[in-house]
């Protein structure tokens, strides 16, 4: 029953930061005001890393795991490519290890032809230092996550007002139990599978009744299906994490995912009413500095 609750617990905190993903930026952003008492232990870390607008001048590195770190070295990915654009630029959030924009780029050249997807809509990556963020993610920390737009790239570059303000593109039923035939294609199965073979990627994150479609569609090529782990709140983009680079031993990578395909039992129990309906749990405190690696002191102090 225990676990049952932390679960919960974690699917409420995974909507909740869904749902900040579409929340609307701003055409006139302001810095946040300066922190009376930035030096105190007990300081919410998101509260330091989010008012760090660049990154740290320091060699790339990942550091920490992925819900509990920081990125030294962040490069930023240009707001405009020829098969990308950058959404929600007002939140400084198009950073992250040089190996996750290297992959980004990668994807956007390789969306046209293996998925008729005519370029990436690019949502939160991390910010120019990871770590913690005041609003949304829990994970996102380490520059190795990305979230990308279930909704194609336009033919004309998007205004400054429409990257704030539009949404991406619901793809799942109202009722949860399946995409919405009206939304859903060929292309967002053909896409998802594009990132998923990508030797790189650990993990792609999509809504349970997204990975019921991935596991209808995949036909006789199942491998990749390994990789994409259902996780509710993520109906309008699929979320992208990268295995920890070689050489890094700061990166704490995750276990890897059970093995098999994932479209049986461990599928279905997603689709039971405890899932489908979980009771609140107890929210979880924010991280303070001394609950993340060391070395993110550094970082934050970093020029």
């Amino acid at each position: 029953m225990n676990a049952i609750r932390i679960l919960a617990s974690t699917l409420l905190l995974t909507l909740s930061c869904a749902a900040a993903a579409q929340d609307r930026g701003t055409l006139d952003p302001k810095p946040l005001p300066p922190l009376a008492r930035p030096d105190d232990p007990s300081t919410p870390a998101k509260e330091l890393f989010g008012r760090r607008d660049t990154p740290a001048d320091l060699p790339p590195r990942a550091i920490g795991g992925y819900a509990k770190g920081c990125v030294a070295g962040a490069v930023a990915i240009p707001a405009d490519g020829e098969t990308w654009q950058v959404m929600r630029l007002s939140r400084n959030r198009n950073w992250g290890h040089p190996n996750l924009v290297a992959f980004l780029r990668r994807l956007a050249e390789k969306a046209p032809r293996a998925a008729g997807w005519p370029g990436l809509l690019l949502g939160d990556m991390a910010q120019p230092r990871g770590g913690p963020m005041i609003t949304g993610h829990a994970s996102h920390q380490i520059g190795l996550d990305a979230d990308i737009w279930l909704t194609p790239m336009p033919s004309r570059r998007l205004s400054r007002a429409e990257r704030e303000e539009m949404s991406a593109t619901n793809v799942v039923r109202p009722d949860g139990l399946d995409v919405d035939p009206d939304v859903w294609t060929s292309r967002h199965t053909a896409l998802i599978r594009a990132a998923a073979t990508d030797r790189e990627v650990a993990r792609i994150f999509v809504n349970p009744a997204i990975k019921k479609a991935l596991c209808r569609e995949a036909g006789e090529d199942r491998g990749w299906l390994r990789k994409v782990r259902p996780m509710f709140g993520h109906n309008y983009h699929f979320h992208v994490r990268l295995a920890c680079p070689g050489g890094e031993a700061a990166c704490e990578d995750q276990d890897p995912p059970p093995q098999g395909d994932g479209c049986g039992a461990e599928l279905a129990y997603w689709f039971t009413p405890e899932m489908l309906h979980p009771k609140p749990g107890k929210p979880r405190p924010p991280l303070t500095m001394a609950q993340l690696p060391a070395e993110c002191r550094r970082v934050l102090a970093a020029p």
